[in-house]
Parts: C-alpha cells; sequence; structure tokens
C-alpha cells in the first residue's frame, strides 16, 4: 500500500474520468507543452492512480504526456462482482485506457501488482508499447512468506467489513488525519470482488518472463532501496533474465513514486531517452 505525502493535486495535473471499450476508469493526466512520448502507470495491490500522482508534473517537465489511473474495482474505477478480475482482464484494461491516449505506442510501468498486470499488457499487445517497466515487483506471485497473511486477508474479504480489515492493517499506525481518512476512503471503496481477486493473483500469480523477454521490448527494472514485497535477489534475478539489471531508488522502499519520485524519474528517464 502506498501512503501519499499529500493528496493536493499538482499543478498542470487533472483528475478525469476515461471513457474506453472497457469502461470507464478514473485517472490522473498530465499533457506536456511539447511531448516526446506518452507514459501510462498501473498502480498495484490496495493502490491507486494516487501512487503515481507525484510523478506526473516530473514527466511533463522532461517532456511526457502521462496517465496513471484506478484499476478495475481500485477505488474510483467502480467494478462489478461478475467482471473479469484475471491478469489477461487486468491487462486488457491496461491496453484500454493507453488506447485513449494520443500516440499509437506507449512506456509502460507497473508497481508491485501493477507490474504483473503490465507484464501481461506486454505479452497480450506488444505493439501498443514503446517500452516496459517493472518497479518494486517480481517475476510471478510472492513468496512463501508472504503468502500466509494474504491468504487469511483473501479469505476474510466478504465476509468481514472492509473497514474493519483496514483498521487491522492499520492498527497503531500514526498519520497525518487528511492522510489517515484517504487511506480508508480509498481501501473501502474498493469492490470486493477486486480485491480479493488482486489479492488471490498475488498469491498464485504465474512467472511469464519467458514470454515477455520473446516480446522484444526494451525493459527497465528497478526497486527501492528498501523495498519490502519481492524478496531483492528475486528482483534482481527477474532483470538478469530479462536482459538487464536492477536500478535502485535511494531514499524509498516499495512505493519510490511517493516515497522519493525525483529519484524515480531520475533513474528512469535517461532509459526513456535511450528508447524513445
Amino acid at each position: 500500500m502506498s501512503v501519499p505525502r499529500t493528496l493536493e493535486l499538482p499543478a498542470g495535473v487533472s483528475a478525469v474520468s476515461l471513457e474506453t471499450d472497457r469502461g470507464t476508469f478514473a485517472a490522473h493526466v498530465v499533457r506536456a507543452d511539447q511531448p516526446v512520448g506518452h507514459v501510462l502507470l498501473v498502480p498495484g495491490w490496495t493502490g491507486s492512480k494516487e501512487d503515481f500522482t507525484p510523478l506526473l508534473p516530473l514527466l511533463a517537465a522532461a517532456g511526457y504526456d502521462a496517465t496513471t489511473y484506478d484499476q478495475r474495482g481500485q477505488y474510483e474505477t467502480p467494478g462489478l462482482p461478475t467482471d473479469d478480475y484475471t491478469l489477461d482482464g487486468f491487462a486488457a484494461d491496461a491496453l484500454a485506457v493507453r488506447a485513449t491516449a494520443d500516440p499509437p505506442r506507449s512506456h509502460l510501468l507497473g508497481h508491485s501488482f501493477g507490474g504483473l498486470v503490465s507484464q501481461h499488457a506486454a505479452v497480450t499487445d506488444p505493439s501498443a508499447w514503446q517500452t516496459l517497466g517493472l518497479l518494486c515487483t517480481g517475476p510471478g506471485a510472492l513468496g512463501d512468506t508472504v503468502h500466509r497473511p494474504l491468504r487469511r486477508l483473501a479469505a476474510a474479504i466478504g465476509k468481514v467489513p472492509l473497514l474493519q480489515l483496514h483498521e487491522l492493517r492499520e492498527q497503531g499506525v500514526k498519520r497525518p488525519a487528511q492522510v489517515t481518512a484517504f487511506l480508508a476512503r480509498r481501501f473501502t471503496a474498493n469492490a470486493p470482488a477486486s480485491l480479493k481477486a488482486m489479492t488471490q493473483l498475488l498469491i498464485d500469480a504465474p512467472d511469464i518472463v519467458e514470454d515477455v523477454t520473446a516480446t522484444g521490448l526494451p525493459v527497465w527494472v528497478a526497486r527501492g532501496a528498501d523495498d519490502d514485497a519481492w524478496p531483492h535477489d528475486v528482483q534482481a534475478l527477474m532483470a538478469q533474465r530479462l536482459g538487464t539489471e536492477i536500478h535502485v531508488i535511494p531514499d524509498s522502499a516499495h512505493s519510490p513514486g511517493v516515497e522519493n519520485p525525483a529519484g524515480l524519474v531520475e533513474a528512469w528517464q535517461p532509459f526513456l531517452r535511450r528508447h524513445g
């Protein structure tokens, strides 16, 4: 879960509803004065578009139009119990949101669970993407030590009120009142079917790194210096399998997009320029 430092929209960033052939998605967008490309940012489990909002003005200053959105059933994007909450379904949503941008191809960056979605989106239609970025994510499911609490949470969703689950997760944590209220609002706004499916996918998502490699897309991999989700050696090995190396973002843990957005853009921008 990424925790925003502020809820104020930066200058130039707009909150919009994007109409696609797969439904309406809540999004934050920014437009550069003279764009050299477009970036699509996919948030992770229990996250939202706000996880990437601090990056948007930095990307615009670097010359990129950018879009980040709530995935199906996340926060301000509605979801129904009957919706497609598979990785292929979430990937199809990413492609549909990408299609609302002007350029024929976009740079894709997925954070955490969004990285799993982004890998599937890249494999589903490589022609839609200029590059693939994977941030604080892994080749597939999280390790066994993380599975146990996730299994308990997956079993509780739909049986225990979301507010109660959120309060248990936040027990003893002190945050600014505005941020505390936002986190509760965001978590309880999730469609239970979506949240349950995402949780289960973190437990059993397949490893498709070989399929990603076969797309031929340039891949950039990064994590926060103190990332505490996928083990560091697992992320480094994934990068190696993808023919690259892992970039470590200083002064950040699992959410560099809010913890050190300037450091993230600084590390990522040379790759974007090289493959622009």
